[in-house]
């Protein structure tokens, strides 16, 4: 039986690495694996990881019908995907995945972040955690700069803490006037984001 499978952590705690790694795994000695990305950080149809590695994706725009794409599929006898970036995705594209496992039996590997950087659920990743068959939180997490766990992706605009935004922030933001760092929930609270200088 197919399965809906939901893998889910912060940000540089490596769903990309593990989205490329198991379909790359999948794909020695089979030819039914696809890869989608609904946003990668390249801006392309690419699923990039941090660490360097990276490979062909089929880019999906979040809130399209999916229907033709897994027409696609389909006609391809794909048995297995493979998708990153899957909190972009919209709750119906969601219940779309659902349907192409139970009514096809294709298993659905997605991966992505729970929640956004004011700790918000991202639609997508609500509606997987109701329906997948399985949903994973990655074992290896981000840390903050006081050592602590990182729980929140906060947004960092011009070396603040950001509190209003849009939800959606698509590329590459690791560096510059805007950009991502995991923090505690402590420091994510206090907008700290470096020890106290005196």
């Amino acid at each position: 039986m197919a399965e809906l499978t939901f893998t889910y952590g912060t940000m540089a705690a490596g769903k990309s690495t593990l989205a490329l790694q198991l379909c790359w795994q999948l794909r020695q000695g089979r030819s039914d694996v696809a890869l989608w990305t609904f946003g990668d950080r390249s801006a392309t149809g690419m699923v990039t990881s941090r660490i360097g590695i990276e490979a062909e994706a089929e880019a999906v725009n979040p809130g399209a019908d999916l229907g033709e794409a897994i027409e696609k599929l389909l006609a391809r006898t794909v048995r297995i995907l493979v998708i990153d970036e899957v909190q972009f995705a919209s709750a119906e594209q969601v219940d779309e995945l659902a349907r192409l496992v139970d009514d096809h039996d294709v298993d659905v590997h997605a991966f992505g972040l729970s929640s956004d950087f004011l700790l918000n659920i991202f639609p997508g990743s609500a509606r997987l955690f109701a329906i997948a068959d399985w949903a994973h939180e990655l074992p290896l997490t981000s840390s903050c700069w006081c050592g602590r766990r990182g729980r929140c992706n906060a947004r960092v605009v011009g070396g603040v803490v950001a509190r209003s935004g849009d939800q959606f922030y698509y590329g590459d933001v690791a560096a510059g006037d805007v950009h991502y760092e995991v923090l505690c929930r402590t420091h994510y609270r206090l907008g700290q984001l470096a020890p106290a200088t005196n």
